[in-house]
């Protein structure tokens, strides 16, 4: 895929973004070279950057292409993440990554995007920013439920639970699995709370 911008501000389940090609650096040796990079010193380095754009930091993925490296970084916000966004946090934490070194000596593509549709709702904020979506989830003692999600706050959260005739239920937190946002062509968005971007 050629380097530059590739990203699809909406919708957000894209998960596109940007892309940033960095060229090896003449530093000492350090110890990730030739080795594998610890992820979550990169996440360290790169988690202040992310904060202090009002963006949450969703995961750091680092692979290898012979001596070229992929540093994949996924961020989130409740307005969505914009092409404009992408590409301001893609240049701070090329920045960040710089100043400390953490990727070594060998070149690498920072790609910065926004989650896809599949990733997992685990964490309270992302259940919120998927208020209006239909999603899958285990729930404990009752096995698998499908349900659009009509509300989630600190607690837990309230779907219309599929079914003949709907039921809207409350769950806590404590009692779900991994939400599944599920795949819904042509769907119209409803009333029930749907974020400014969409979600």
């Amino acid at each position: 895929m050629p380097d530059g911008s590739r990203h699809a501000p909406k919708p957000r389940s894209a998960g596109q973004g940007v892309r940033t090609p960095k060229p090896p650096r003449n530093a000492t040796p350090r110890q990730e070279t030739g080795g594998s990079v610890d992820e979550s010193r990169i996440a360290d380095v790169i988690g202040p950057v992310v904060a202090a754009a009002g963006m949450d930091l969703e995961s750091v993925r680092v692979t290898a292409a012979g001596r070229r490296r992929l540093l994949r970084v996924v961020v989130d916000s409740d307005r969505g993440v914009s092409l404009d966004d992408a590409a301001a946090i893609s240049r701070e934490l090329s920045a960040a990554l710089d100043r400390v070194a953490v990727m070594g000596d060998f070149p690498y593509t920072l790609e910065v995007s926004s989650p896809g549709v599949d990733r997992p709702l685990t964490d309270r904020r992302h259940w919120r920013r998927a208020v209006g979506r239909l999603v899958r989830v285990a729930v404990a003692d009752s096995g698998p439920v499908a349900g659009r999600i009509v509300s989630a706050d600190a607690d837990g959260v309230t779907l219309d639970v599929e079914g003949d005739p709907k039921t809207r239920r409350r769950f806590a937190y404590g009692v779900l699995g991994a939400g599944a946002v599920q795949v819904e062509f042509g769907h119209p968005q409803t009333e029930l709370g749907a974020t400014g971007d969409g979600h």
